[in-house]
């Protein structure tokens, strides 16, 4: 009997830039940015497994082999995996070998078991200064039948350009789309001074772009999701603000028990009920002993709430908040 009801967080470990598929063998399946493991273990890729959507297993490392071109680093960020044919497609980050900056690349490994073992293409998908190139995440249009890949951060524009059929690569004589740019110079506390972790739904006709804005991480976080939306997968894209007119309209942004949640995915339950996961930071347990530890890092855990649409924007049913009291769970069965 699945649960009825549940209560933040869904996963009480580091588990940061979480995505959710639901699998072929009928499991729910997240992925999660790279992490120390209980002081110990380095985790490449994590992945858990759920039947419900909030009683989660960790299985361990998607990705056991590390790039290598990128084995000797230890930044492999926000995973987007999805399924065609059989097989499974991670999209991810990593800082290639001998870069003297963050100069992170975008990377693409396959496998045939949602759990993996992944195993990468062995080159990266596309690099370039700063870390511009993180965050991916791949969208089939059903309107033409494309293969998308969105991305973006840097203090740069989150991009969208089309994928060869191989998945692997980009069409040929494909070029990149800017659709959602940076605020530069609003006030420090703005969400859209920084936007990235760019996730695409088409419902209702519109096609939803839902991103995060600021700063994700260290005693400074402030972090939020926004959301843009569209009659087209490649845009114009009008966001949230632009909408409204108020700069700090928002989809999600935290409070007194949850703070800087962002970095989201979308999933559907068996209902067809839209469900919201994020990270967030518990201001009770705030870091730990993460690879980069001397920098006191973020310890982002697992979070869940449903959405609501409304006036054709998604609004979440906690109130623009997360959730710290007991919800109606998930319909999965």
């Amino acid at each position: 009997m699945p649960p009825s009801t549940y209560t933040n967080p869904i996963l009480n470990e580091d588990f940061p830039d979480p995505t959710i598929i639901r699998a072929a063998d009928g499991y729910y399946y997240a992925y999660g940015t790279q992490t120390k493991w209980r002081k110990q273990l380095i985790i490449n890729i994590q992945v858990a497994r759920s039947h419900n959507l909030i009683d989660w297993e960790l299985l361990g490392d998607a990705l056991p082999q590390k790039p290598t071109w990128a084995d000797t680093t230890q930044k492999l960020w926000a995973p987007h995996v999805s399924e065609h044919d059989g097989l499974y497609y991670l999209y991810f980050s990593a800082l290639p070998n001998g870069a003297t900056k963050e100069d992170l690349c975008l990377a693409v490994a396959v496998a045939e078991a949602p759990a993996g073992p992944f195993v990468d293409i062995g080159q990266p998908l596309l690099c370039g200064k700063s870390f511009i190139n993180i965050d991916p995440m791949s969208f089939d249009d059903p309107a033409t039948g494309k293969r998308l890949l969105y991305w973006g951060s840097g203090f740069g524009p989150i991009k969208v350009r089309e994928l060869a059929p191989d998945r692997v690569s980009f069409a040929p004589q494909s070029i990149a789309i800017d659709l959602i740019q940076p605020v530069p110079d609003a006030a420090p506390t703005n969400y859209q001074r920084l936007v990235e972790g760019a996730w695409v739904i088409l419902r209702d006709g519109w096609y939803y772009l839902f991103y995060s804005g600021n700063n994700c991480c260290g005693p400074d976080a402030h972090y939020g999701v926004l959301v843009a939306r569209s009659r087209s997968a490649t845009g114009p894209f009008e966001t949230l603000p632009q909408a409204t007119g108020n700069p700090n309209s928002m989809l999600l942004e935290g409070n007194e028990y949850w703070h800087a949640p962002g970095h989201n995915c979308v999933v559907t339950d068996a209902a067809g009920q839209d469900w919201l996961a994020y990270h967030a930071i518990d201001p009770h347990q705030p870091t730990f002993d993460a690879i980069d530890a001397e920098q006191g890092y973020s310890r982002r855990i697992m979070l869940l709430d449903r959405l609501e649409y409304q006036d054709g924007w998604p609004r979440l049913v906690s109130g623009g908040t997360p959730s710290h009291q007991a919800q109606p769970a998930p319909i999965t069965e």
